[in-house]
Parts: C-alpha cells; structure tokens; sequence
C-alpha cells in the first residue's frame, strides 16, 4: 500500500467536495417533515458506492427510512467484511448557538463544522473512500459489503426487522463500525465496550384544562411541579438511582480490571475546561471514566409543559411531559429496566395526577473482546498509521443495534472510530478534524489486510 497517502493527498479536495455534498442534507430522521431528505441522502449515498466500484448497491427500503446495502466480491474463499454506518442526524438545535449554518459545511481552521461532520456522515465516508482507494489500486485483499441505515439516531427500529429478514444478504465475518471516539489524535483507543439504554417518556397530568396561577395556585397541583419532584427522587444524595431492582444485573467491574482503565491517560482539569465546569459529579466512589464506561446512569433529556414563550402569561399547566434516558451496563436488560422504571414512576405519583410512561427506545450493552482478530487487525492498523499502539477504552454512549447484531447475525463488531470526544456531536458547532478524517481512510485499508492475514492463518 505504497501509494495510500499519496493518493489520498492527490484526492484530498475531491473528497472534501464529495463530503460536503452529503453533509448539506438535513437528513433528521426524528421529524417526518425530512423524509425527503433520507431517500435523497440514501440515494447519494448508493451512488456514492457505486461510482468507487462495487459490484452493486441498492436502497432498500423499510416500514421507516430505508438502508442502503452494497457488496464488492472478491472470492469465496476470502472472509467477508461488513461495514456498519448511519446517515441520519440529530436535528440541529437552536440555530442561534451554531457559529456557522449546521448544513453549509464549512472548514474553521483544521475542523469540519457541519452536522453529521462526525456522527456517523464523516466517518462514514471515510470507509468509501478507503474502499474507492482499495479497488482503484488493486488493493482489496478480500470481500465487503456495506449496510448503511437511516435510523440510528432514533434507535434503529426497523434495522431490526430488516437485519433478520436479510440474514443472508448480510452475512459476514465482522462488522466494522466508526460511530465512536479515541481519546486523543496522539492516543489512538479501541472502543472494546457500549453502554446500553433505556429511553422512556412520561407524561404528568394534573387538571382538564390549564388555570390561573392566581385563582388556583396553591389550591391545585402543579404537573411540572410535581414532575420535577419526581424527577428529582429518581436519584439520591450520592447520584444512585432509587428505582427498586435497577441495579439487579449490574455486572460488577473487578478491582483489576478498574485498574487497568484507570491506565488510560485522562486528564481531569483539561475535560473540565472543555465543558467550562468547576467540578464534575457523579455517583459516589467511581472516578469519570468508570462513571461513564462501567456504571448505569440516568438523565433527564427534555421537560416541557406550561408556557414558555416571549412574555409573562401566569398559567397552571394542565400536564407536564419528560424525556428521560437511563445508560445501562452488560446484563441489564433494556425492557426489564422500562418496566422497573414505569411500575416505580407511577408508584411515586401523588394521587393529585395521574402519570404515563411510554418506552420509546432502547438496547443492551456490548462488549467487544481484546483477543479477537478483529480488535487483533484494528490495533495493528491504528498502530501502524498513529505510530503507538491504541488503548482498549469503554464508551459511555450507545450504538443500541450493535448486541442484536452479535445476538441475529453471529458477528463480533470492531468499534474503530476516529473522533474526538470534544468534538460536539448532538450539539451546536458539532465538528469533525480533517486529520481525523484522513487518518481514517489511512487506516482502514489496513484493517481489511490484517483481518484477512490473520483470518486464512485460522
């Protein structure tokens, strides 16, 4: 692979140019009002395979956003790699806080700003164009298909369907997933481990229409009075979540193994600044990193409910609404977890309101083993192009569809992401570096001949 950077500094322009075009489409797959951009963006991105060479591409489409599914054969007798990655997008926020427009990418210094810049559009990307330079210099050492969907960011709800339904069509060796982050741009890191979630909204209602503050207040409850009082109950003075039974099937961290992520270099004071903190909080006797790689947590996401527009207008809401997401740790069940958290939601209602809850999403943890060929090819290709051996790290977030795939599909997934943690995704300004972004086209041809190597040597 002499001439892997070199191409890739010939094309860098051209790749950028094809980037932007694919970061310009608001493809938010939380709004129906965007359904036109997911066909469009699941088109490009078809297209996209095509133009570098596949054998085929094809969107397929789903009860919701349709996935886009690729392959290039080579023989065989050569293993199969599947490459995992999600084209749709948070929806951008509140304009006022982007520093440039969120779909007019735009290079700031040595950053990408755009949404999806990182999650998952740009590190996306990079795998076609790692496989354009595959293909145009005879460089692909074995077969690969791409499953590409448009639902992530909600869960995944029909990938899940679409997975097992397509069982054949999807069978591989290993799925290649960059949805994640190192630690630094000189500490390249392995994801080895997920959180799980349990994603619910609850609903508070107090009386059948809205009153007066100054007739009713203090005669007649509140709903977001009183959801913020549940709300708050929800954890106790050492940040320990009060749900009965939430912490059943937490599987426990051994003093060891919690030794040796406290290796990974992690500087306490530089990740305050970053989020302008004074201090950070969590549950009582874990450190940051263990509190957002080993531990469950649980957040308040949204609350909603009253008046909330320009000017005064002294009303009693007749009901409040929350989003409330719970992060879970391997053995905890996702559907186990809604239940606990419903059957203890509304035993805590005080009888002046009635409560609802509806699950809206959720998956369970995953962890990826150090011993694997997989996680073997990652680490030597990181290796390779960094120049110092990657860190197996623990993400605090969740790829929900990642389990199922071991669990429907028989395949171990390698979590070789190349983003920042401060790089801001599902924020204002998110951004992703044009190092990371090379880096990783870099990067990924060499996984696909490790893997191979080490494959035929089984």
């Amino acid at each position: 692979m002499e001439n892997l950077k070199n191409y890739i500094e010939t094309n860098k322009e051209r790749f950028l140019n094809e980037l932007f075009n694919l970061l310009r489409i608001p493809s938010i797959s939380s709004s129906e009002d965007h359904k036109g951009d997911m066909i469009k963006t699941a088109e490009l991105i078809k297209q996209s395979l095509l133009n570098v060479g596949v054998d085929k591409a094809e969107v397929c489409p789903t009860e919701g956003n349709p996935v886009v599914l690729a392959e290039k054969f080579i023989n065989a007798s050569l293993p199969t790699v599947v490459v995992y990655g999600h084209y749709d997008v948070q929806p951008e926020g509140d304009l006022e806080l982007w520093k440039t427009p969120p779909y007019e990418p735009t290079i700031v210094g040595d950053q990408i700003y755009a949404r999806g810049a990182n999650d998952d559009k740009g590190q996306l990307f990079m795998h076609v164009k790692a496989l354009e330079f595959m293909l145009r210099n005879n460089e692909l050492p074995c077969n690969v298909k791409f499953m590409i969907e448009g639902e992530e960011e909600i869960g995944s709800p029909n990938l899940y369907k679409f997975a097992k339904e397509n069982k054949e069509r999807l069978k591989g060796d290993v799925i290649l997933v960059s949805d994640t982050a190192m630690i630094a741009n000189d500490i390249p890191s392995i994801d080895v481990g997920l959180r799980g979630l349990a994603y619910v909204e609850v609903k508070v209602q107090g009386p059948n229409r809205d009153l007066h503050s100054g007739v009713f207040g203090g005669a007649v409850a509140n709903p977001l009075n009183v959801l913020c009082q549940m709300v708050a109950s929800l954890t106790d003075e050492n940040n320990q979540i009060t749900i009965p039974g939430f912490y059943d099937d937490v599987l426990i961290v051994s003093d060891s193994d919690r030794a040796e992520m406290a290796k990974a270099p992690f500087d306490i004071d530089e990740y305050k600044s970053d989020l302008g903190l004074k201090e950070v909080y969590g549950e009582k006797g874990y450190t940051t990193n263990e509190r957002t790689g080993i531990r469950p947590s649980l957040d308040l996401n949204g609350i909603w409910g009253g008046y909330i527009k320009e000017g005064a207008k002294t009303v009693l809401p007749e009901k409040a609404h929350a989003k409330i997401s719970m992060r879970l740790v391997p053995n905890q069940d996702p559907d186990k977890i809604a239940e606990l958290f419903a059957k203890h939601f509304k035993a805590i209602a005080p009888p002046y309101v009635e409560v609802e809850v509806k699950p809206l999403h959720g998956g369970n943890a995953y962890i990826s083993p150090t011993d694997s060929i997989g996680f073997i090819a990652a680490s030597k290709a990181m290796e390779k192009t960094f120049g110092v051996k990657p860190i197996p790290t623990r993400s605090g977030g969740s790829i929900p569809i990642i389990a199922y795939f071991e669990k429907e599909l028989g395949m171990k997934s390698i979590l070789m992401g190349f983003g920042l943690e401060t790089d801001a995704i599902h924020s204002p300004n998110e951004h992703y570096g044009l190092f990371n972004f090379f880096k990783g086209i870099e990067t990924i041809p060499y996984f696909y001949r490790n893997f191979t190597e080490l494959f035929l040597r089984k």
